[in-house]
Parts: structure tokens; C-alpha cells; sequence
């Protein structure tokens, strides 16, 4: 069964595809069947840079490794000072 649970957002991040570093401009969150991953449903992220073809990132992982990765995120940000967030690169 599929859920069609998509989450789209704006990022303003950098990441690496098969050719090199790209700026990536929004990334999808869903959770559907995987292309790659041996499972019948997994929690997929794309990283994307809509400008350029090739500006794709993909991770696919199961529903605990991403219940992980979000909390690994938040908790890394909620130990880094507050100084250092203030002086984030420009959007």
C-alpha cells in the first residue's frame, strides 16, 4: 500500500552527486517503494538542484535508521552554540 506521504522543502545546502558538488535547492521526503533498497517500503530522501539534470542525491533507508538520523540531527544542533548557528552562510 502505498501512503503518498511527500514532504517537499526549500534547502540551502551543498551536496555530492556522481558528478561532484552541487548546490541543492530543495530535497522530498517520502516514504513509497524503493528503487534500490531491499525492502518493500523505506523512507526516501532526495536532495536536489532543480537547475541541473544530473543534481540529484538519493537515501533510502529503513523507518528506524531515519527515526535515528533525526534525532542524531536535532541533537547535534541542539549542542552546537548558539553563535555559531547566528553566522549560518547567507540564503
Amino acid at each position: 500500500m502505498c501512503t503518498y506521504q511527500t514532504e517537499r522543502l526549500k534547502v540551502n545546502a551543498s551536496a555530492k552527486g556522481r558528478d561532484g558538488w552541487f548546490h541543492a535547492s530543495d530535497a522530498i521526503v517520502y516514504f513509497d517503494h524503493p528503487v534500490h533498497y531491499p525492502a518493500g517500503h523505506a523512507l526516501m530522501i532526495d536532495v536536489l538542484d532543480l537547475t541541473n539534470a544530473s543534481g540529484r542525491v538519493g537515501l533510502e533507508m529503513d523507518a528506524s535508521s531515519a527515526r535515528s538520523m533525526a534525532l542524531a540531527i536535532l541533537r547535534t544542533l541542539d549542542n552546537v552554540p548558539v553563535e555559531l548557528l547566528e553566522n549560518e552562510a547567507a540564503t
